[in-house]
């Protein structure tokens, strides 16, 4: 038995873990309702028994999203079952969360429930505006202390590990990491270039690790941001995992360029028929290798996208997380160590991936030092830095807020021009994009709390507080 089957077995029961197990691989989704039956039975959170109903709701009602769940219990290879999903849905999520509730109330600051690392700065690639393009690059962590905040992590009930760079792939001790800690579901954020059948089928035999392949749109318009040829080495790295039977998605960038592609119906339906079985949107933000503010979506463009990106979810087989625009889900900024933060690869600790502000490092402090520290708790005693949810970064949506922190905190830049964004030209246009998405987000989210037959998300917020 696999230790994270184990791990399961424990938390649930022998019995009562047999049985739901025996329901999923025989037929999920005619056993739907025995498995919500058997979950209110389990020792979980009552928010989480919540959303197992929601989930069961939606497979009713959603032909998508029964479509989702087959593909994810048919197509997915049996050992990325037994590790990744038991780790990320049981390890992490049923058993990680109430752990890090307790802590959180028992230290006095937020426990987050995932810390991205930057193992390396190194890249094969040089795309045009990365937000890690101004890093030193040669910048590496060493495996003992990756391996170190992992183990750390996972005392504080910390079972997802999402990893980035530089290229991830191009640390040379990022499977030996995925093999020593079997019980921990690992995300890396990958330019994708590097995936080759060999590494896929590393990935399969381990289990526990799922990338997040950047693509644009496009082979134009990705080949113009990433290089010549990228997107069919894209393409072909996609093969490769879905053959294997890998848990893979994709990151996208959103730009006043690409937003229309990027989501329409024939670029998401290639990439659900290359396997893809989750998406991350980010919107441009200017900061990183030669930042242009001409990049950034309109007001428009961004509304468009919250309509766009929930009719995606409830009309396509794939989940999409839309970064600043779900903040009703996240009921704000997650940033700052409130449910995740970053590490860089000098080893700096930041709010954000986006926020290059750093305060201390995690050469000479452990985790819990690193997660007490006074921008961690100029966010938190800050958040939802606005009620109105569609508007939750503090970088894009309020850099007045930004400001205010980074200067109360006395957090330094983490790398030169970190802090154009704080002064200057580039803050006031910064001031100017946000002040004109205050005036569409409250539209927007006015419409969003009368419902227009969804749920009020002013409601979610309510009864969150």
């Amino acid at each position: 038995m696999l230790p994270s089957m184990e791990a399961a077995k424990r938390y649930f029961g022998e019995k009562l873990f047999n049985q739901m197990y025996r329901y999923l691989k025989s037929d999920p989704i005619k056993n739907m309702d025995r498995l919500v039956e058997l979950s209110a039975k389990a020792p979980i959170l009552p928010d989480h028994r919540e959303k197992i109903r929601k989930i069961k709701e939606a497979i009713d009602n959603n032909p998508a999203s029964k479509e989702y769940v087959e593909k994810l219990l048919t197509n997915v290879d049996e050992n990325v079952q037994e590790h990744l999903l038991v780790n990320f849905f049981i390890n992490a999520s049923l058993m990680g969360i109430p752990r890090q509730r307790k802590l959180s109330e028992e230290k006095g600051f937020s426990i987050p429930f995932t810390m991205l690392i930057d193992p390396t700065s190194n890249c094969n690639l040089r795309c045009q505006g990365c937000w890690a393009g101004e890093y030193e690059k040669h910048q590496q962590l060493s495996f003992e202390e990756v391996d170190r905040l992992v183990s750390e992590g996972k005392e504080l009930g910390m079972y997802f590990i999402v990893m980035s760079g530089g290229e991830p792939m191009m640390w040379p001790h990022l499977f030996d990491l995925c093999e020593k800690h079997k019980d921990v579901a690992f995300m890396i954020y990958t330019n994708g270039t590097l995936i080759n059948e060999e590494n896929a089928e590393k990935m399969r035999q381990l289990g526990n690790i799922s990338p997040a392949i950047s693509v644009e749109g496009g082979r134009e318009i990705t080949d113009e941001r990433r290089g010549q040829g990228v997107f069919d080495r894209i393409m072909e790295a996609m093969d490769h995992l879905k053959n294997k039977g890998v848990v893979f998605g994709f990151s996208i960038t959103i730009t006043r360029k690409n937003y229309l592609d990027a989501y329409s119906d024939e670029f998401i339906d290639l990439l659900i028929d290359k396997g893809c079985l989750y998406g991350w949107s980010f919107h441009y933000v200017p900061i990183g290798s030669s930042p242009d503010f001409s990049l950034m979506i309109t007001p428009e463009q961004r509304s468009y996208l919250v309509d766009r990106v929930q009719y995606l979810r409830t009309h396509k087989p794939i989940q999409i997380a839309d970064f600043w625009n779900d903040g009703s889900l996240t009921q704000g900024c997650i940033a700052g160590g409130r449910q995740y933060f970053h590490i860089n690869a000098k080893g700096e600790v930041e709010p954000c991936a986006f926020a290059h502000f750093a305060i201390g490092n995690i050469q000479d402090k452990s985790l819990l030092e690193i997660l007490d520290n006074p921008i961690f708790k100029a966010y938190q005693k800050r958040q939802p830095f606005s009620e109105n949810l569609l508007r939750p970064c503090p970088i894009i949506d309020l850099p007045d807020v930004l400001r205010e922190m980074v200067d109360e905190s006395g957090a330094i830049p983490s790398h030169d021009g970190a802090d154009d964004i704080l002064k200057g030209a580039n803050a006031a246009q910064l001031d100017k994009i946000a002040e004109a998405w205050r005036k569409q987000a409250d539209e927007k989210w006015e419409e969003i709390c009368k419902g227009n037959g969804q749920e009020s998300a002013e409601e979610d917020r309510i009864a969150q507080k």
